[in-house]
């Protein structure tokens, strides 16, 4: 994901904001809790972004000032009842400076002001400390983790920090069992034979209720050469015949051929959480 709304996510008025570019097709809000993290992607925008060195940024990251201030003085002042990403710049369950306790204190005034809430992480095992609060908000919430190896050399090689391809699983797994709606985002996905694998992990186990499939995006060319075509027909047939719901991002849309979508398939909004 690279989206153009830095001055808006770092000096705007509102904590909660709406995002624009291809960050729209997430989330029609989202909130930025901290400025950092500790995943290392190396395909990671955010450094770039913002401008930021990038031994800077990939640290452990401190809560932004007055953050939680901030979201309560816009849940005051608006009623939200679309859907809140947390979060886009960051990791709200990276190894962060102070072990995601403003992210849980986040979560309990969004859930406090009836706010719909998703949460997109590559921390899940540190996600799931906070089980309690996701139950709280019922149907109000979904928690998804972004997927993109199976082989756990790859994932260590490309997201040094994030947590392994099984921790992601098996806490995808706890999630759903608890009743919490799950999602995967296969963006970036930079080698589609490794998504189409993680696809069929997350089928057998059924762990994964909804499904966002893109590619990787300017990246040192990585999506160059690629049949995204053959990937998003394969992807789409395994879903389809699972009954999953599926997403299929406009920048892979762009780039294949010979498909018919579903409405449901091409609407970003179609099964963001509501109020």
């Amino acid at each position: 994901m690279i989206f153009r709304a830095k001055t808006a996510i770092i000096r705007g008025m509102s904590i909660i904001y709406q995002p624009t570019g291809m960050a729209r097709e997430y989330s029609p809000y989202a909130c930025n809790i901290y400025i950092g993290c500790s995943h290392r992607c190396k395909y990671c925008y955010a450094p770039h972004t913002l401008q930021r060195n990038e031994n800077a940024y990939f640290g452990k990251p401190l809560p932004r000032k007055d953050v939680l201030r901030g979201i309560e003085k816009d849940l005051q002042v608006q009623k939200y009842d679309k859907q809140i990403l947390l979060s886009f710049i960051g990791d709200v369950y990276c190894e962060n400076a102070d072990n995601s306790q403003t992210t849980r204190d986040a979560l309990r005034l969004l859930n406090a002001y009836e706010a719909p809430v998703a949460v997109l992480t590559k921390g899940v095992s540190r996600a799931l400390r906070d089980l309690d609060i996701f139950k709280a908000f019922g149907k109000r919430i979904m928690v998804g983790a972004t997927l993109t190896f199976m082989d756990e050399e790859k994932s260590k090689e490309w997201e040094s920090g994030a947590d392994l391809p099984s921790q992601r699983l098996s806490g995808l797994k706890a999630l759903h069992d608890a009743g919490i709606k799950t999602f995967a985002s296969f963006e970036p996905s930079l080698d589609p034979i490794e998504s189409l694998k993680l696809i069929h992990a997350t089928l057998a186990d059924n762990s994964v209720d909804h499904y966002k499939i893109g590619k990787v995006n300017n990246y040192k060319g990585m999506d160059k050469g690629v049949d995204w075509t053959s990937y998003i027909k394969e992807a789409l047939s395994i879903l389809r015949e699972a009954g999953k719901q599926i997403y299929v991002k406009s920048g892979v849309r762009t780039l294949v051929t010979g498909i018919e979508y579903l409405p449901c398939e091409i609407d970003p909004d179609y099964y963001a959480v509501r109020v």
